[in-house]
């Protein structure tokens, strides 16, 4: 008889994305965390390296591959693997993404003076570029994105921490991110709204230089038409769709909310809107204001 305890514990995590990404931290944070990591896997192993850990048992909870497109011709049609995987298998199967911008990839691969896998004779934006297409489909299918544009080493090794160290909470883990659109729409969001609808307390002398961590600005910003409105309706609109998320099993959600300069009303909103979501069942909040501090 098969134990089928055992097999619900284990864990299977595909890590992957952009080349110069931070792959090799993610793994190296993982291994700090427990897990078993295997690098630069072919896709055509994800199934035989399951099945290893469900002999394996308890021994083996957690697994963590790293795939991508050093894999060169083993590396084909990788979301259909991963859908298979899913298929045929008690563990849970989560793929973590890391994206970066081109310009950031470019800027450490010349740090590194290493070509691009996928470059060959041609730049090394068309390297990113060809790299970009052929994990479209992986990247669609993932459960968790990643954008390390701005982070070191260590803060991307804090923010896997923060991912997975508290992993056997059951619920949806939710990151609530405020930022500014003039610096760019976040990419690892999985849900964006704009509160550029509000009037902008930059124009308000006494309170542009304080932050919408700041009860004055707060209290302006919440007083304005619409926006206690938005905030209980859009509490309202994200508690069928985390309770989708859990029937899933996506344990991962990150809602960013947008004004200009991530400053004054991206950031109160936020910090409302965190309020209601921890009277939620089975969802932990945590706060990032991604541009606080730039201006």
């Amino acid at each position: 008889m098969t134990d089928t305890t055992s097999q619900q514990q284990h864990d299977v995590l595909i890590v992957t994305g952009m080349s110069g990404a931070g792959r090799s931290t993610v793994g190296k944070a993982l291994e700090d965390l427990g897990w078993y990591v295997v690098d630069n896997l072919p896709t055509q192993m994800l199934g035989p390296l399951t099945d290893l850990a469900d002999r394996a048992g308890e021994s083996i909870p957690k697994i963590a591959t790293v795939v991508d497109v050093r894999g060169g011709r083993f590396f084909t049609d990788p979301e259909h693997a991963v859908q298979q995987l899913r298929e045929s298998t008690s563990a849970r199967v989560r793929v973590l993404f890391l994206e970066a911008t081109d310009q950031v990839l470019v800027r450490r691969f010349e740090q590194v003076r290493r070509p691009h896998p996928l470059q060959g004779e041609d730049t090394l934006l068309d390297g990113i570029a060809r790299e970009r297409t052929r994990l479209l489909g992986l990247r669609e299918a993932s459960d968790m994105i990643i954008d390390t544009s701005d982070l070191n080493i260590h803060q991307l090794a804090n923010a896997v921490t923060e991912k997975f160290a508290e992993d056997r909470f059951v619920g949806v883990q939710v990151t609530l991110m405020s930022f500014g659109f003039k610096y760019g729409l976040p990419a690892d969001a999985d849900m964006v709204a704009d509160v550029r609808f509000i009037p902008n307390p930059y124009w308000v002398p006494e309170l542009r230089p304080h932050t919408g961590l700041d009860e004055p600005v707060s209290d302006y910003v919440l007083q304005q038409s619409g926006a206690r409105q938005f905030v209980d309706r859009y509490a309202s609109v994200l508690e069928p769709v985390f309770e989708g998320y859990q029937r899933e099993n996506k344990r991962h959600a990150t809602i960013a909310i947008g004004c200009t300069g991530g400053k004054h009303r991206s950031v109160a909103i936020v910090a409302e809107l965190a309020s209601l979501l921890r009277g939620m069942p089975n969802v932990a909040v945590r706060v990032k204001n991604r541009d606080l501090g730039r201006e």
